[in-house]
């Protein structure tokens, strides 16, 4: 833990992240201006640095990025901030470019969030997850067990000459 804050420490950018998206504060000398600043944001490369010198920051990032849905801003005239918009919002990153040190991503404390905050496709899943889990505990059939279950019996109801007593479920 130890080491891992102090490879990020000595990186010339702080990072943070959520499931869905990446920002980071890079520090440029005070009284910079959006001219002076060399910025390029692709769907899998960042670079980022002051025009005519070498770039504070560049190189291949860890997965893809919106690039169209990514954005930066120079904030007091002191550092940029850039919000990369992942593609594959269902995961972390290690690291935000590939050659620099990885942190542990088991360890990420995802913040809470409500149902409500869901796409409807994603809440849906999370939804039928929680209420199979329920149903587990309570020992009843999950939704697929229970599909498997009412075709079964339906199917019994349209056979009644066939004999079920054998079946295995």
């Amino acid at each position: 833990r130890e080491k891992e804050a102090a490879e990020q420490a000595a990186l010339p950018y702080v990072w943070k992240q959520t499931i869905a998206d990446v920002d980071i504060s890079i520090p440029v000398p005070a009284g910079t201006r959006g001219r002076d600043l060399n910025v390029v944001i692709s769907s899998k490369k960042l670079k980022v640095g002051l025009k005519g010198k070498d770039p504070i920051m560049e190189g291949d990032l860890p997965k893809s990025i919106r690039a169209d849905e990514s954005t930066w801003s120079l904030e007091d005239q002191k550092s940029v901030e850039i919000h990369l918009e992942k593609v594959n919002q269902m995961e972390w990153w290690e690291h935000v470019l590939t050659h620099h040190p990885k942190i542990d991503t088991t360890k990420i404390n995802p913040e809470n969030s409500k149902l409500s905050d869901l796409d409807g496709e994603t809440r849906a899943m999370v939804e039928k997850m929680m209420y199979d889990q329920r149903q587990k505990e309570m020992g009843k059939p999950t939704s697929e067990e229970q599909k498997k279950l009412d075709m079964f019996k339906k199917f019994q109801e349209q056979h009644p000459e066939m004999d079920f007593s054998k079946a295995k479920i």
